[in-house]
């Protein structure tokens, strides 16, 4: 178990924006007890459908809880963006504060959704810091795996190295195919490949570019996006 250093509202709503896997849902159900919370995953295919479908599906459901209950957690609010409509009109009129966590505040801008127009402070979790894994920390495994927790955890090479595949393999899949951020796939996949070998050293978009066989003005965009992510 390692103790995150981001600091949640206690008495404001907010958005809780992080790649996948850095930790979003583990931290709202450490933080947030059971007893004075109401959860909501949109990872799961039934209630993404329901409130896909009656996003009013919400309110009702709010106007049944106990007294007690005073947070609602929506994880993934990007599956179901039409919610924050909804959101934006209780945080208005009622005594419920929310804890919304997303991959990427983008997808929501993309989207024209109800970013609350300040109404819910806006954090970011990253992945771990030196500082949170403490006297694990190793400089060398930093840079050769990364400090996503999962990866930060597992013992063997050859597991993280497991773990990492099948993370890359669920981003593109989950964040760049469905999302059709990109035309064509292959460049992409071999962008990724170099862009990891680039890290930390001065970048030189030409290069990349000649050898994913893609264009300068193509690279330097998608370099930034996978930044961001």
């Amino acid at each position: 178990m390692v103790n995150r250093e981001i600091k949640l509202p206690k008495d404001n709503s907010f958005f809780l924006f992080g790649a996948r896997g850095t930790g979003k849902t583990y931290l709202l159900k450490e933080r947030f007890e059971a007893r004075t919370s109401y959860y909501i995953d949109l990872l799961n295919p039934d209630q993404n459908e329901t409130f896909n479908l009656r996003p009013r599906t919400l309110t009702e459901q709010l106007a049944a809880l106990k007294p007690e209950i005073d947070w609602v957690v929506i994880d993934e609010i990007q599956k179901a963006p039409k919610l924050l409509d909804i959101v934006h009109q209780q945080i208005e009129s009622s005594r419920f504060k929310f804890a919304l966590t997303g991959s990427s505040a983008r997808k929501l801008r993309h989207g024209s959704a109800n970013l609350l127009a300040g109404r819910a402070f806006v954090l970011h979790l990253f992945p771990l810091t030196a500082w949170e894994i403490g006297e694990r920390f190793s400089l060398q495994s930093a840079l050769a795996w990364g400090t996503l927790p999962r990866a930060v955890m597992i013992e063997s090479d050859e597991d993280r190295r497991d773990f990492l595949r099948s993370y890359a393999h669920t981003y593109l899949q989950e964040e760049i195919t469905q999302e059709q951020i990109v035309r064509r796939l292959d460049p992409f996949r071999r962008f990724l490949l170099v862009a990891a070998q680039m890290s930390g050293q001065i970048l030189n978009f030409t290069r990349i570019a000649r050898e994913i066989g893609s264009s300068t003005v193509t690279v330097s965009p998608t370099f930034r996006y996978s930044k961001t992510q």
